[in-house]
């Protein structure tokens, strides 16, 4: 015997994953395995019956002359497609919708908001059995319409939580589903506060990054001009700074050489060089008139008793 059926759904709420510019609301539970009608649904009939859930009307409530009663045009609100059964879970399809329906912004902000408020109840035509206690569906045969109710009663919204992983990755890809739709003016829109976050949190970043860059700029300038610096002074027969207590760590000392990496420009460097070059040589010539050093090893300074070195140093100082 086949009976009509005017089944509420229940569920408890996930983030719902909508398409507001398309008008889908993705993944909601149409049928549930019990009701609280006390009925069951046997596995073998969800599954089947999900081919006669597809492209099934949706209503805003019920007929109010009973399951089999007229709808008025102005409850039609949208259909649903996609249907597929869930072991363990029941019936779960995309609901389309036409957003510019009446109802259709309390049913978007019940949908992100509060889906307890709102869930969906089938009215159709199934074989029953009692088994022991318990009224069995076996079989759905038609269903006729589901209706947009404000009491579900297999679901206690328009979708279902659980604590499967699967359940999880079902909640997750949906929620993927419904990034990849979202639009930045959307977001604005719903999440001004996460706009806000995000610019804020990105200008942070963004001047990080920016000072990072102009640290490793600065260290590149600062190594061009040592290397540079080290050219010069070997043009100019000037030994490169050597480790402390060498003769040549006087001849350039660190003072000197700092004087050479804060000089304006290049010719700047050229000059301050060219006078420490031109100082060296006229005291090597002091020291030995008749020598003409052309390398360090002809070079007098280089082999001067202790004094004169400082009086060297002294002298250049």
């Amino acid at each position: 015997m086949h009976e009509p059926i005017q089944e509420f759904v229940d569920s408890r709420g996930l983030v719902m994953p909508i398409d507001r510019q398309g008008g889908i609301i993705r993944g909601v539970k149409i049928l549930g395995v019990t009701s609280r009608n006390g009925r069951t649904y046997l596995p073998e009939a969800i599954e089947r019956a999900a081919p006669l859930y597809e492209g099934a009307k949706v209503n805003v409530n019920h007929a109010r002359r009973g399951p089999a009663g007229p709808r008025d045009y102005r409850d039609r609100i949208g259909v649903i497609r996609n249907v597929a059964a869930r072991p363990g879970e029941g019936l779960f399809g995309d609901f389309h919708f036409n957003p510019r329906h009446a109802l259709a912004e309390q049913l978007l902000w019940d949908a992100e908001h509060a889906p307890q408020n709102v869930g969906f109840s089938h009215n159709v035509l199934a074989k029953l059995a009692r088994r022991g206690e318990t009224l069995v569906v076996e079989e759905i045969t038609k269903v006729q319409s589901v209706d947009l109710v404000a009491d579900p009663a297999t679901t206690a919204g328009l979708f279902e939580s659980t604590d499967d992983g699967a359940s999880r990755q079902r909640a997750a890809a949906a929620g993927a589903g419904r990034l990849e739709s979202l639009t930045l003016d959307e977001l604005r829109r719903v999440r001004p506060d996460l706009v806000e976050a995000l610019l804020t949190e990105a200008t942070e970043r963004i001047a990080a990054l920016e000072g990072e860059l102009d640290r490793l700029r600065l260290a590149d300038q600062i190594r061009a001009r040592r290397e540079r610096i080290g050219q010069l002074l070997a043009e100019s027969g000037l030994p490169d700074p050597a480790p402390a207590g060498s003769p040549e760590r006087q001849i350039v000392s660190e003072s000197f050489l700092q004087r050479l990496m804060q000089a304006g420009d290049e010719a700047e460097i050229r000059r301050l060089i060219d006078e420490r070059a031109e100082m060296v040589r006229e005291l090597a010539e002091a020291a030995c008139p008749s020598a003409r050093p052309v390398a360090r090893e002809q070079n007098p300074f280089y082999h001067q008793p202790p004094g004169d070195v400082e009086a060297f140093v002294r002298a250049i100082a």
